[in-house]
């Protein structure tokens, strides 16, 4: 049996999907309130930051995928998802289960240099520094050795249903609503982005690789890198609008009161839209040559036919 924590999330859903596809049929599928994406999953109703029930939830897994969120605020993170994940591991080491994390880029440096999985940590402001504390959390499970244990990092977001990310809500959704697009700090910078169907088919292969533990891997991802300008004209072409878009500056998306209470929670990472974001997946591509990461083209057009 294989078992999703986190189970509702856009991430976990698209997991279940795929792991049901192409793996196995025998899914549980764990949060406070779950729900079946299969009409064969199991759900247990489980709090995380409870050691006792998180335990109750893995019994019996054979792998157990992280995929927990928390809404982005902060002190929440702080502290509750240090002890989700303690829990978490500590309830694979009991059940004797492999453990698949799946991580997000917090904890790089916001520069310009090309992400690898040895690209040391570097976090900026407190949301990072979380992250940073649970990746080394794994990290150092990995090297204690009592179970197979992986990592499975993506960039930031962008795709169907409920995906929230920064080019989600500025650039897609608005275009989708027929506003006009924000873009966050710089239109010329070149931008990674995950395709997170792709990121969860990634993590299903990962975690049904037994090579694959022991290792952190960066998800599979198209190369070709748009900058936002680019990004908005394919969107242009692909949703059939016409005009231009907004640039955000910096200044005014650290302001109080900017945008939503979610973009004011993220100023943090706004240093990294100054630079060009190149996230690398090439070791990914080597061990699955058989993967195709989704084209940007591709994504945007299936967004569109997904509101059709």
């Amino acid at each position: 049996m294989q078992t999703i924590l986190g189970a509702n999330g856009q991430i976990a859903v698209e997991l279940a999907k795929e792991l049901n596809r192409a793996h196995t049929a025998d899914l549980r599928l764990v949060s406070r309130s779950p729900r079946a994406v299969n009409d064969a999953d199991s759900v247990v109703s489980a709090d995380l930051l409870d050691a006792e029930q998180t335990h109750r939830a893995v019994n019996g897994s054979d792998v157990v995928y992280f995929t927990a969120g928390l809404p982005a605020d902060t002190a929440l993170w702080e502290r509750q998802f240090p002890t989700m994940l303690a829990n978490a591991l500590e309830a694979s080491r009991a059940a004797g289960a492999r453990f698949a994390y799946f991580d997000n880029t917090y904890m790089y440096p916001q520069d310009d240099r090309l992400q690898t999985e040895d690209t040391p940590f570097a976090p900026v402001g407190r949301k990072g520094r979380v992250r940073a504390e649970m990746a080394s959390m794994v990290l150092r499970e990995m090297d204690r050795g009592d179970i197979p244990v992986l990592i499975a990092r993506a960039p930031e977001f962008y795709g169907p249903g409920r995906t929230q990310s920064f080019t989600n809500a500025l650039v897609i959704d608005r275009i989708r609503a027929g506003r006009r697009p924000l873009v966050p700090v710089r239109d010329d910078r070149l931008r990674t982005l995950i395709w997170t169907p792709d990121a969860s088919r990634g993590l299903a292969m990962l975690g049904n690789s037994d090579d694959a533990y022991g290792q952190t891997w960066h998800l599979p991802v198209d190369e070709d890198r748009p900058t936002y300008r680019e990004l908005v004209s394919m969107a242009d072409e692909v949703f059939g609008r016409r005009g231009g878009y907004t640039v955000i500056p910096k200044w005014m998306l650290s302001s109080a009161g900017v945008l939503s209470a979610q973009v004011r929670e993220l100023r943090e990472l706004l240093p990294r839209y100054q630079h060009d974001n190149r996230f690398d997946s090439r070791r990914f591509a080597a061990r699955f040559p058989e993967f195709s990461a989704t084209g940007y083209r591709q994504g945007l057009e299936l967004i569109r036919d997904e509101g059709r």
